[in-house]
């Protein structure tokens, strides 16, 4: 049988996921603020994942959700409505339409972790974020673990084709060479990692969703300076030294990058860059 799934916040990730889960045969319905963006294949279902009243009559018994909304504005208001009350209320009305829900997947981020000497975190690491955000994204985990077969994967920075923002900032001589430690992921391992999880005999409760390469900051615009054949960038101080995110609990899954490190990500952006 063909497996329904709904992405609830089909952005850069959820489209690339939808994409993948159409090839593998399953129904996928979006949702979007602009559903005109949604990628080909993928059903709209037109709603407001803050507003209770418009979940009523879901349009399918759904098998999985992933939930990779993004709040449209940054303060804790917006975030509490959409991370933590728009998941709940989505949730519950699934369930009260008789969807089996197999498994409820949900995108947070390395943003609860609060370390910033550098230090290595990973699924047992303490989780102590500083700002709304973090804790906001805390409280929304704890809703999708409560439930039997709930996944949250915590996402580090997200990159890949259009965000081309350190690109910029490097070809034009802003960005700086500091002591601190970035994460990233490419987008397209973003949804390779969730239908992973999804096809997955068995699953964790959580995981850290991050390539295979903590470096610093100096190390990649000093790359990317090089690559892009500008002068390399300036020097300068770190306000944070940041963490390093360790994700292998995620390849114990079984899963394996296409992008495991920035350099491997980066190669055909600067090329699509340099072209144009």
């Amino acid at each position: 049988m063909t497996d329904n799934v709904l992405i609830a916040g089909c952005g850069d990730v959820g489209n690339a996921l939808g994409r993948r889960l159409i090839a593998d045969g399953c129904t996928v319905w979006g949702v979007r603020r602009n559903v005109s963006a949604l990628a080909e294949g993928i059903t709209p279902w037109a709603v407001d994942l803050t507003d209770r009243s418009s979940l009523a009559s879901p349009p399918a018994a759904f098998d999985h959700l992933f939930y990779t909304a993004s709040a449209d504005r940054r303060d804790a208001e917006s975030y509490r409505a959409i991370y933590v009350d728009g998941l709940r209320n989505l949730i519950r009305a699934l369930e009260a339409a008789g969807s089996p829900l197999r498994r409820v997947f949900f995108t947070s981020s390395t943003a609860v972790y609060g370390q910033s000497q550098g230090e290595w975190v990973d699924e047992g690491s303490p989780t102590e974020p500083a700002g709304f955000n973090g804790k906001t994204l805390l409280d929304a985990e704890q809703v999708v673990r409560q439930r039997d077969g709930g996944v949250a994967v915590r996402l580090s920075g997200i990159y890949g084709p259009g965000r081309t923002r350190l690109l910029r900032k490097v070809s034009s001589g802003e960005a700086v060479a500091t002591a601190s430690w970035t994460n990233r992921i490419h987008v397209e391992d973003c949804a390779g990692a969730l239908h992973h999880l999804m096809r997955a005999d068995t699953v964790e409760p959580l995981y850290v969703g991050s390539d295979d390469e903590p470096v610093t900051m100096a190390e990649v615009v000093r790359w990317v300076s090089g690559e892009l054949e500008v002068a390399s960038p300036r020097e300068g101080e770190a306000a944070s030294l940041n963490k390093r995110c360790r994700n292998a609990l995620l390849r114990r899954s079984g899963f394996r990058f296409a992008y495991p490190s920035f350099r491997d990500g980066y190669a055909s952006m600067i090329e699509d860059f340099k072209a144009g």
